[in-house]
């Protein structure tokens, strides 16, 4: 016999967007925390992400010494994480993307439920906040974060947000997609992303699919990927978006910071203006209006 649930219990987890299977739920997930890239010129990322997109930053050491990481802070939740790890200039840049949640033993827990391989257990890191990493269908590192109390990032809450910045929000990363129906087995049927949008540079193609977070509005794209790619084609894929509010604002600002963009301002297939900027390593900085001026191609796109 089915066990009894309080209608009140279920209209709470209707409410709250949860996610059921076999007694766990989902817990909200609720936008882009960060993106991880790797330089072997640190010197040049802060020229790029610091003086060029106008982010202040704080660091962390490895605990044997010597530079782990700098943060360079979009938001109070959102940061590019920039690491000193390439060594090899044919290797990827990308490090791994990360998504805020606000119960990271619920989604642990949730997750294990679904099959999905998961730490067995989690403790904080050395910036105090509590995360795990996954592995998506195409290999690439998914982590998922809760801040702390206390923890490296909410110490700097509310600081370190300089009007130098060109966005103040991080509103989708892009990584390359081999299988989209396996992507979306992970992304969409157990962790709730929801289609947003897809287009292609033709009609007849799809080359980019969007999928929002389930709880907030930010996304991640797939990028369908058909062949072998150079780690520059790789840097033009792998990347992240800021949204702005008025591209010729944004450009005039990054120009001012010493930016010399490759081309300038252009409306994409999605009907959005965008800007695309790229650091010393190829890896590409999208700034995007956060609305089309045009009728997207290809697909209608959700909004709301």
């Amino acid at each position: 016999m089915m066990p009894k649930i309080k209608l009140s219990a279920i209209a709470a987890l209707i409410l709250c967007g949860g996610a059921i299977l076999g007694g766990q739920t989902r817990p909200p997930i609720i936008g882009v925390a960060h993106i991880g890239l790797k330089t072997n010129d640190m010197a040049a990322a802060h020229q790029f992400y610091g003086k060029g997109l106008g982010f202040a930053d704080f660091s962390l050491d490895k605990p044997t010494g010597g530079l782990m990481l700098t943060y360079f802070k979009v938001n109070d939740h959102q940061y590019i994480e920039i690491f000193p790890d390439l060594n090899d200039p044919n290797e990827d840049r990308l490090s791994h993307i990360a998504f805020e949640t606000t119960n990271i033993q619920q989604l642990r827990d949730y997750l294990g439920s679904r099959g999905v391989a998961v730490p067995a257990a989690l403790k904080p890191g050395l910036d105090g906040n509590v995360s795990m990493m996954l592995k998506d269908p195409d290999g690439h590192n998914v982590e998922f974060v809760q801040y702390m109390p206390g923890s490296l990032h909410s110490r700097n809450f509310g600081k370190l947000m300089p009007e130098t910045r060109v966005s103040d929000h991080m509103i989708h990363v892009g990584v390359t997609v081999v299988d989209r129906a396996a992507a979306d087995r992970f992304y969409k049927d157990i962790l709730g992303f929801q289609l947003m949008w897809y287009g292609g540079m033709t009609d007849a193609e799809v080359s980019w699919i969007d999928m929002r977070v389930p709880d907030r509005t930010d996304w991640l794209e797939y990028m369908i990927k058909r062949k072998s790619l150079t780690p520059k084609a790789l840097g033009v894929l792998h990347h992240l978006a800021l949204g702005v509010p008025d591209i010729k604002a944004a450009t005039a600002k990054v120009e001012a910071h010493g930016m010399k963009p490759l081309q300038p301002p252009k409306i994409g297939r999605d009907g959005k203006w965008q800007l695309n900027l790229y650091d010393a390593n190829d890896t590409r900085t999208e700034l995007m209006e956060f609305k089309p001026v045009e009728t997207p191609c290809c697909s209608p796109m959700i909004t709301r």
